[in-house]
């Protein structure tokens, strides 16, 4: 009997289409999943989580709410057969800057325990990849529509 053989590269296995516009929902749903539950966590257990991360409660309440909306906004334009160009552009534009202000709240004036110090740069470096894929994505799509008109 043989194992079953798994990848270890997740999004890869995801986003192994030749169609990008399937691609670029792919990458839109596996934000909006991990997104609204890292929303989830923060807001409804913003204490503990801020005592372990060394992040203000009421900051990771307020944080909390925030990403669950947009995550469900994320999950809308996933859900679209063709998700409009703006509304993707927006949500890789707003990714990345929320990589880029990560890591300047973790130096200016984040004081975060060891947790936090490992947690905020690699959740940067996460949605940071998110607005890659979802650029090369994207782009790839615009790209094929060229080609096809």
């Amino acid at each position: 009997m043989s194992m079953p053989t798994y990848s270890v590269y997740p999004l890869t296995v995801l986003a192994r289409t030749s169609d990008p516009g399937t691609m670029l929902r792919r990458f839109l749903a596996i934000d909006a999943v991990v997104t609204t539950g890292n929303g989830i966590a923060y807001a409804a257990a913003s204490g503990p989580l801020g005592r372990f991360l060394g992040v203000d409660a009421g900051l990771l309440l307020g944080l909390g709410v925030f990403l669950v909306l947009y995550g469900a906004g994320v999950g809308f334009l996933a859900s679209r057969k063709s998700p409009p160009t703006l509304p993707v552009r927006g949500v890789i534009e707003a990714n990345a800057v929320w990589a880029v202000l990560s890591v300047v709240a973790l130096v200016a004036w984040l004081s975060p325990s060891t947790a936090g110090a490992v947690w905020i740069p690699l959740q940067a470096v996460t949605v940071g990849g998110f607005a890659a894929v979802q650029y090369v994505a994207l782009r790839a799509l615009r790209t094929e529509g060229l080609a096809r008109g």
